[in-house]
């Protein structure tokens, strides 16, 4: 994983988890061997008891005698007795996580839907245990890069992947996804989704319309968009969101009263010149040394805005840095967040992903480019983003993937309305082609709602319906994002 995460990671769910056991309760009948695992999360903190196994598939599907990888899947069996026809599974975000690790570490958010439906759980192609297309990091320069960098990083990591990447992208990792489905002896798929995950979700549901029951998107990703040009405006709205809810709330609004201008200060001073600092590492706690430039703080800010716990960090971080001078805290908490990151994602892959799907269909004419130069991450991500695909092999697209999938199965979309990456009208956009869906949004929140308030239970209450039409969201409503910390040791009592 290299350093340039900060910037250019695009639909990562930043969204904990107790070990849960699999039910001794009749099962699908398997293709694929099977025995008694455990499951951990990013961290190593958490595990789950599980059943594993190993499909074997192309590289290249076009090529079915060629190089086989191998996909790594679980089942956690359903509590209940009757066996079932269906099955749950998650498709993570990234790209690059490992939906292994994500339900590790969120396992007991899906306790309720384990009582009457198995968990399925299946590592994309170049994730996780799936022939992971992985390169080192270096947390050291976790925050130093530029454009230039990007490229040379990724003509590294190209020379030490052991896989094609061509053949990682999501239109082969959907019929992965059911070639699993298939061998594991379940007609349909209950999906979650999150993030880029949504994107799988959608392109398997346009493939295989009859082989999803119900599926639910978090922090949506229209078919038709080409992510990264998008990303800085919406980084930006985002924040101008929470600078005007610290400006209402009055306890914020009292302990920082010029916020925005700080911000601005910041930017101001980091582009004249950057900051020299010493950090602890995150993992090993040794001292590192850093330049923290005007980069390194555009993507820090950008990361710790995605989730309400985090968001409310910002004001007192931005304030300790412009009049304290003191920089380490708001570094500090990036490098945290960004190291959970490289932990979590397989920089190959999310390469192959974005150098397949996204950058090559880039039209970014002047007036968008004018709208990028006044965000405070400006050009960078895409400059980084092109820079690197200049050099990485272009990989498979089917033809129809950026168009609209149009479905009558039972979605249920979901949408925080502070994210940063992939706010509300996404999901929007995507539910005016099925007809048969339910658009919940909770006010205040950033990327990945699954751990806010009632949302767990309310897809619980959806999967096991598999209806849009009662769903009660209320309880979202009531909840509201995280209070501003005004001091170190937490907001106000």
């Amino acid at each position: 994983m290299g350093r340039l995460e900060l910037i250019l990671v695009g639909l990562i769910a930043i969204i904990g988890g107790q070990a849960c056991s699999p039910g001794n309760t009749p099962k699908a009948v398997s293709a694929i061997e099977l025995e008694s695992c455990r499951l951990y999360g990013g961290s190593g903190m958490t595990s789950v008891a599980a059943q594993c196994g190993r499909l074997p598939v192309a590289e290249d599907p076009s090529a079915p005698e060629g190089r086989q990888i191998e996909l790594f899947v679980a089942r956690i069996a359903a509590l209940n007795s009757r066996v079932p026809r269906s099955a749950f599974t998650l498709l993570a975000g990234g790209p690059g996580q490992a939906a292994s690790e994500v339900y590790a570490d969120y396992a007991p958010l899906f306790a309720r839907i384990q009582r009457y439906h198995d968990i399925i759980l299946i590592d994309q192609r170049g994730t996780g245990n799936s022939a992971r297309l992985d390169c080192p990091f270096d947390e050291s320069d976790t925050l130093d890069f530029d454009a230039a960098s990007a490229a040379r990083q990724a003509a590294e990591c190209l020379q030490q992947l052991e896989g094609d990447p061509r053949f990682y992208s999501t239109s082969v990792a959907v019929k992965d996804l059911d070639l699993a489905r298939k061998a594991l002896g379940y007609e349909q798929l209950d999906i979650y989704a999150a993030s880029y995950g949504t994107r799988v979700a959608q392109h398997y549901l346009r493939r295989y319309p009859d082989r999803v029951r119900t599926m639910v998107i978090d922090g949506v990703v229209p078919a038709e968009l080409r992510l990264g040009p998008d990303i800085a405006i919406d980084a930006q709205i985002a924040l101008e969101k929470l600078f005007a809810r610290c400006r209402e709330d009055e306890t914020c609004n009292d302990r920082f009263p010029d916020i925005e201008r700080s911000f601005n200060d910041l930017r101001n001073q980091l582009r004249a010149a950057p900051v020299d600092l010493m950090l602890a590492a995150p993992t090993s706690g040794e001292q590192i040394s850093m330049s923290f430039d005007y980069t390194a703080f555009a993507g820090a800010v950008r990361l710790l805005s995605y989730t309400p716990d985090t968001a409310a960090l910002l004001p007192l971080l931005l304030d300790e840095a412009a009049n304290n001078d003191n920089w380490s805290p708001l570094a500090a908490q990036a490098q945290i967040v960004m190291e959970s990151i490289a932990d979590a994602l397989s920089e190959g892959m999310h390469n192959a992903v974005m150098c397949a799907e996204d950058v090559p269909y880039y039209d970014i004419d002047e007036q968008k480019r004018t709208a990028l130069r006044a965000t405070y991450l400006g050009q960078l991500q895409v400059e980084s983003l092109q820079a690197i695909c200049a050099i990485w092999p272009t990989g498979l697209m089917d033809a129809d993937f950026h168009q609209p999938v149009e479905s009558a199965v039972p979605v249920l979309l979901l949408s925080g309305s502070a994210d940063p990456i992939t706010p509300p009208r996404y999901a929007d956009i995507v539910a005016q082609h099925l007809s048969n869906s339910r658009h919940i949004v909770a006010d205040g929140h950033g990327h990945g709602v699954l751990t806010r308030s009632c949302v767990a239970g309310l897809i619980a209450d959806f999967v096991d319906s598999a209806s849009v039409r009662d769903i009660d969201a209320t309880c979202v409503d009531k909840q509201k994002p995280a209070p501003f910390f005004t001091r170190f040791s937490g907001p106000e009592p």
